[in-house]
C-alpha cells in the first residue's frame, strides 16, 4: 500500500490506495464489520463503478491483521470450477506466507502437500507469490482442504468473492450448491459475496429454489453523497493548490450520475491539469478529452449490436433516464417503431449490461462515459 508522500495523485481509479484517499462509506463500513464479527455472511450488490471493491477492500484495511485474515478473490475472470480453484488457493496461499513464519509453512505442507504449491518472490516488489498445480478431477478435494484449512485458523477468516455472479455461468459444475455445502459447516470463516449483476445476484440469494437461499445479509450501496463528495474532493484539491466551487461539483456530479468512478476519473485529470480555479468549462475540456480517448471502443460497441439496439440505446442515452420505454411520446420521439421489437432490443442490452435497470424501475446506460459520448451523436 503507498503511503501519503508516494501517492501522485489522490484520485485513484485503479486501485485502492489508503483510508486517506477514500471517500466516506462510513456507515457501510460498520454495516460489514457488525455482520461478520457476528456471524452473518453479506450479500454486497452495486452497480458496476459504484465502489464496492473499494468498500470491500477499504473495510479489510480498517480490520486488525492480528485480529481477522482477510481474503479478496475477484471471479470476474474464471469460467469453470479449476480456474476458481486455483485462484482461490493463491490468494489463501499467498496470504499465509506474508510473513513467513515456520508455522505457516508447516501448515500450508501438511494440508496441500499433494498440491505442489511453489512460493517465488516478484521480481519488481519482492513481494511472495505463490503458483499451485490443481490437478484435475480433483478441484472439489482441493476446494473442501481450503476450507479446512482457513476453518483451523487461530483467528477468524474473511473472504470476499468479487462478482460471484460469474460462478451461476460455470458449466462443468453446481457451482452453488457446491460452495453452499462447503460453507454451512463453517464456523471460523465469514464471507462477502459482491455483484454487480442485479437481477442474478437477487435470484441467487432470494429465491427458493436456490441453494443460497436467505442465507445472507442482504446489502445494497448506492452512490456517495453529493455533499460528503464534494468536501472529499476539495479538501485534496486544496491541499495541490486548486479550488473547485460546490456549483461546478455538482454539475460534474450531475453529469456521471454519481458514479464513483466517473467522478474519480474526472477529478484524477482536473488535479492532473494543476489549474488553479476549476470551471464547468474547464470540467467538459476534460470531460471530451475522455471521450475522444475512448470513441475507438465505443464505436466497437456500436458495431457489436444491431442497428435497433443501437437506436434504443441513443434514445435513453439522450433521455438520460427512461422510466416508460413502451409509451406512444417515448417510441414516436425516437421513432423506435412497434414496442415489442425495443422490448427485445432492450433485453438483450440488459443481458450484455449495456443498459442498466434501476431500483426505481428507471432505465439507463450502464457506462456514464459511454452515455454521454452517445448523446453527442
Amino acid at each position: 500500500m503507498a503511503n501519503k508522500e508516494a501517492v501522485l495523485n489522490p484520485f485513484s481509479i485503479t486501485s485502492y490506495i489508503g483510508p486517506e484517499y477514500f471517500c466516506d462509506r462510513d456507515e457501510e463500513t460498520k454495516e460489514l464489520a457488525g455482520a461478520l464479527a457476528n456471524g452473518r455472511n453479506v450479500t454486497l450488490i452495486s452497480p458496476r463503478r459504484v465502489g464496492k471493491t473499494g468498500l470491500i477492500h477499504h473495510f479489510f484495511r480498517s480490520l486488525n491483521p492480528k485480529e481477522v485474515q482477510c481474503f479478496y478473490v475477484d471471479l470476474y475472470s474464471t469460467s469453470n470450477l479449476h480456474e476458481f480453484t486455483k485462484l482461490f488457493a493463491q490468494e489463501v496461499l499467498t496470504k499465509r506466507v506474508t510473513p513467513f513464519s515456520e508455522q505457516a509453512w508447516s501448515e500450508i505442507t501438511h494440508f496441500f502437500g499433494a498440491l505442489r504449491p511453489v512460493f517465488s518472490a516478484d521480481p519488481v516488489s519482492g513481494m511472495p507469490q505463490c503458483t499451485i498445480d490443481v490437478q484435475p478431477q480433483r478441484e472439489e478435494w482441493t476446494l473442501q482442504q481450503i476450507f479446512a484449512y482457513l476453518e483451523k485458523s487461530a483467528t477468524p477468516c474473511y473472504v470476499a468473492f468479487d462478482e460471484f455472479q460469474t460462478i451461476a455461468e460455470y458449466p462443468d459444475v453446481k457451482m452453488e450448491a457446491l460452495l453452499r455445502t462447503y460453507i454451512q459447516q463453517l464456523h471460523n470463516v465469514h464471507f462477502i459475496f459482491s455483484g454487480s449483476k442485479k437481477h442474478i445476484m437477487a435470484e441467487m440469494f432470494s429465491s427458493a429454489k436456490r441453494p443460497f437461499y436467505r442465507s445472507t445479509q442482504m446489502m445494497h450501496i448506492d452512490v456517495i453523497d453529493e455533499q460528503v463528495y464534494y468536501v472529499f474532493a476539495a479538501k485534496h484539491l486544496s491541499a495541490h493548490g486548486q479550488h473547485m466551487d460546490v456549483e461546478t461539483f455538482h454539475d460534474l456530479y450531475t453529469l456521471v450520475d454519481g458514479y464513483t468512478w466517473n467522478i474519480q476519473s474526472l477529478l484524477n485529470r482536473l488535479y492532473q491539469s494543476g489549474v488553479e480555479q476549476i470551471d464547468y468549462n474547464r470540467v467538459l475540456m476534460t470531460l471530451n478529452q475522455i471521450l475522444q480517448e475512448e470513441m475507438p471502443s465505443y464505436q466497437m460497441i456500436c458495431r457489436l449490436v444491431t442497428d435497433r439496439q443501437l437506436q434504443v440505446l441513443q434514445a435513453v442515452a439522450k433521455e438520460g433516464a427512461v422510466k416508460e420505454p413502451g409509451s406512444n411520446v417515448f417510441l414516436q420521439k425516437y421513432r423506435l417503431g412497434a414496442y415489442s421489437t425495443v422490448r427485445s432490443a432492450m433485453q438483450n442490452l440488459l443481458e450484455k449490461e449495456l443498459l442498466y435497470q434501476n431500483d426505481d424501475g428507471t432505465y439507463v446506460v450502464y457506462e456514464k462515459f459511454f452515455a454521454l459520448w452517445l448523446k453527442q451523436r
